[in-house]
């Protein structure tokens, strides 16, 4: 059996009211689940759910109120090194090129320059940015922008990444090409993921496993293996007759109503 690498055990987060006299509120309650190494866990859920909230939990940037967090069997109490975090939004330097950019986690760690440089162009070239490695983020389009903020997670080894609908942002065929980026890379580096998104066919394209969270307080009400192959190529996986009913099943869950879909 796989080792874990990331493990929610009966996690709860409530957040104080914002008002007096308004009652505080459960984002998220009682969840537990584990991601194997190597594994790409997808999670969705309606919007408000805890999606994001179990992702700041797992990257040690918000303590949960009750249960524990654990990486690579030791509990999450703050920031680490072992987990990297990828937003929507690129949050690249504007005033640093792409190499610099995706050397600035090597930087903090304090990698000799020599290092940096050899980490940070072969991340790009599988990311298929070599060509524009001395740019600036506002010389990149968006997918690319989102290609270099990929190779910065990456670049510091983590044990784990922690991604937040990083591809919501872009348009339809810009989204695929990066899955299948993200697919590929994912697959070669053999790395751990745990991926919020909200475009279910993207859950099943990406993942082995998708758990589906309830209306908030969140809970895991469902968790679907997906049983496809082709993880490592995530445009062949949408050819799969088996793509439509795993959406389907999805859509009931969520209680989707698929006539208006």
């Amino acid at each position: 059996m796989s080792a874990i690498r990331l493990e929610f055990r009966a996690v709860t987060k409530r957040f104080p009211a914002q008002r007096r006299g308004d009652a505080p509120v459960t984002a998220v309650q009682n969840v537990s689940f584990t991601v194997a190494d190597g594994e790409v866990v997808s999670i969705i859920g309606p919007s408000g759910c805890g999606k994001s909230t179990l992702l700041n939990m797992g990257s040690g940037l918000d303590p949960a109120t009750s249960g524990e967090v654990f990486v690579d069997g030791e509990r999450v109490t703050r920031p680490n090194e072992h987990v990297a975090f990828m937003l929507q939004k690129d949050l690249l330097l504007p005033w640093r090129t792409i190499r610099q950019n995706v050397e600035f986690g090597l930087e903090i760690q304090g990698r000799p320059t020599a290092d940096r440089h050899r980490i940070a162009e072969e991340l790009l070239v599988k990311c298929r940015l070599q060509d524009f490695i001395h740019h600036y983020p506002h010389q990149l389009s968006g997918g690319m922008r989102q290609r270099a903020a990929l190779a910065r997670t990456l670049a510091v080894d983590p044990a784990v990444l922690l991604m937040d609908e990083p591809f919501s942002a872009l348009d339809a065929q810009t989204k695929m090409v990066l899955q299948q980026d993200l697919g590929r890379t994912l697959a070669d580096t053999g790395k751990t993921a745990l991926f919020i998104t909200h475009d279910l066919a993207e859950a099943i394209a990406l993942s082995d496993r998708v758990l589906v969270m309830s209306q908030r307080p969140g809970t895991i009400i469902e968790e679907i293996k997906v049983d496809i192959p082709d993880r490592d190529n995530p445009m062949e996986r949408r050819k799969s007759p088996k793509v439509g009913p795993y959406v389907s099943a999805l859509m009931e869950l969520l209680h989707i109503d698929q006539a208006a879909a």
